[in-house]
Formats: C-alpha cells, sequence, structure tokens
C-alpha cells in the first residue's frame, strides 16, 4: 500500500474515533467511548469529581443525557493532521432535568465547544476541552451553587 493510501487510512480511522465521541452524546450511548479512546484516555481538565479515564465521562454523559435529553451535538469545524485533530462543535438542547444542581427550565440551549484531540492511529490518547459554560448560564438564567 503507498504511503498516500496508509496516511489517508490513518486520518479516516482517527476521524472516526472522535465523532464517536461526540455520538456518545447524541446516540445516548456512553459506551461507544470504547471504540473511541484509549483505557488510559487523559480528558483535559477533569470536572469535579471525575475520575479519570473513559470510565470517568461515562457517568458525565448519562448526567448530561437525563438533563437534556434531546442532546445533539454538530461538528462545525474539524481540522485535521495524522496523530491531531481539533474540532470546533456546537451542543444543543432542552434543559429537562437537573444538571450543576440547577432545575429544569424547559430553555433550549446552544453551548460552544472547543476541543484539541491527540490520537495514535486508531483512538484518542488525550483531549483538551473547552465548553461555553458562562454562556449555557446566561441562557438559562441561572448558576450553580458556589458553596
Amino acid at each position: 500500500m503507498s504511503d498516500h493510501n496508509e496516511t489517508a487510512n490513518r486520518l479516516a480511522r482517527e476521524r472516526e474515533a472522535v465523532e464517536k465521541i461526540y455520538q456518545a452524546f447524541s446516540l445516548q450511548n456512553p459506551d461507544l467511548l470504547d471504540e473511541a479512546v484509549t483505557p488510559d484516555w487523559q480528558d483535559i481538565p477533569l470536572a469535579p469529581g471525575q475520575a479519570a479515564g473513559p470510565q470517568g465521562l461515562k457517568p458525565i454523559i448519562r448526567s448530561f443525557i437525563a438533563a437534556f435529553p434531546d442532546v445533539q451535538i454538530a461538528i462545525q469545524d474539524l481540522m485535521q493532521l495524522p496523530g491531531k485533530i481539533a474540532v470546533r462543535a456546537e451542543i444543543t438542547g432542552t434543559h429537562q432535568g437537573t444538571f450543576m444542581g440547577m432545575e429544569a427550565t424547559g430553555k433550549f440551549v446552544r453551548i460552544r465547544l472547543h476541543e484539541m484531540h491527540e490520537l495514535n492511529g486508531e483512538r484518542v490518547t488525550k483531549t483538551w476541552h473547552m465548553e461555553d459554560w458562562l454562556g449555557l448560564f446566561m441562557q438559562l438564567g441561572k448558576s450553580p451553587s458556589l458553596s
């Protein structure tokens, strides 16, 4: 196989792995993480109380789905090199359950998401992410308690 074909195949595998992370939310299947990330995957920064690795993110996905049962994550931009993928995405959903201690508002929200993924040719090994939580709180007209 030519170097071009090998690179194209790697890029396709890595893109599929990254897309599965977002599908874990949209398809309401946290176990898709097991196909997307390595067992020692680093999620940076960890949420308060979040354990390391894919098992640490699964409860967060479940709680997000419970709070926003119609959650969807749409990738708006994806830039890729072998071993690295940058994503700009938007999370949407209707706040129908408790999230971060905030009772349901019934409001439809849009949350900006920016992530940088490092990959090993098959799966994601490390993710740096930044969500626009302040924008979410403004849309909800609420913020979580700091106590």
